[in-house]
């Protein structure tokens, strides 16, 4: 059976007239009349009542009617669906911290070249943990984020792997002062404590900083928490207090505005890598040709 019979016998019962139905699908009317009756054949059942001068659908074709809604409205849910599955295999999902989305991701996919510049991309920019969330769930592709050793990852070895991309640091920074100073300076004391603006520690970069950092060696007053790097580093250039930012991000403030400076020395700052995570189960097609373009150009990164 075609199912362009039952869009012509729904034209039919909503014009009840040959010649205006075969307008309406757009053919001839001989033509049409052939299809209704074909229909007819294969159902093996009188659809129309051609008896009178004015038709009429039959107890039958009422019958077929019903059915015929029904698999037409299958049929364009099924297309509906399998026209997102294909715009779905045809695109890149990247769940990305918000730090990485603002300052890596955009020069980073344009270093790519050729190999990606037409591909559709998808970002998703979100805290850690719901980072981790769509990862696990099969929401995205990909995971680019922060990563040091130490710090947990919540997606098991076992089910990921991951390609480091480029190196970066945290480091404590401050507003600067008249002086060309900062106006906080690490470690403090237990009588003056510096003031803190802080990760969430269930973010990425909070637990990357709970788990490296010697705590006990610092005298910090927390007063302000975020999962934003954004957010901490306005705070910091407001004067108020130190926040822990990946350089990537404080580079104009620390060497274009001096704005900012690093309010510590080098015992206060942790080593991190910029790594991409992907799924070990076989991805589309797309996504396996975009993987290995990206171990290709992690293997010729300069050291």
């Amino acid at each position: 059976m075609d199912t362009a019979w039952l869009l012509d016998l729904r034209a039919l019962a909503d014009t009840l007239n040959f010649s205006r139905a075969a307008e309406v699908r757009n053919i001839t009317q001989p033509a049409f009349g052939r299809r209704i009756k074909a229909l007819e054949d294969w159902s093996g059942s009188v659809l129309v009542d051609r008896s009178t001068h004015r038709i009429r659908i039959t107890p039958a074709g009422e019958i077929m009617l019903v059915a015929a809604k029904d698999i037409l409205q299958r049929i364009e849910r099924a297309t509906q669906d399998l026209n997102q599955e294909r715009s779905a295999t045809a695109t890149l999902t990247f769940a990305a911290t918000h730090a990485l989305s603002f300052t890596f991701f955009p020069s980073w996919v344009q270093s790519l070249g050729s190999s990606v510049a037409t591909v559709p991309i998808r970002l998703l920019s979100d805290n850690m943990n719901e980072c981790e969330r769509m990862m696990a769930e099969g929401r995205a592709q990909f995971l680019l984020c922060h990563f040091h050793p130490n710090s947990e990852i919540r997606l098991h070895e076992s089910d990921f792997k991951h390609v480091e991309l480029a190196t970066d640091v945290l480091l404590p920074v401050a507003s600067k002062g008249e002086d060309g100073l900062p106006i906080h300076r690490l470690p403090g004391t237990s009588e003056a404590p510096v003031p803190h603006v802080s990760f969430d520690e269930k973010s990425g970069m909070g637990r990357i900083l709970a788990a490296n950092l010697p705590h006990t060696e610092l005298h910090l007053v927390r007063v302000f928490t975020s999962h934003l790097a954004m957010v901490l580093k306005a705070l910091a250039l407001e004067g108020k207090g130190v926040a822990w930012i990946p350089r990537s991000l404080a580079n104009f403030e620390l060497e274009h505005e001096g704005k900012l400076a690093i309010a510590g020395d080098e015992k206060w700052m942790v080593p991190v890598k910029i790594v991409l995570i992907r799924p070990r189960n076989r991805m589309t097609e797309l996504a396996e040709k975009f993987w290995t373009t990206v171990e290709s150009a992690s293997k010729r990164k300069p050291v």
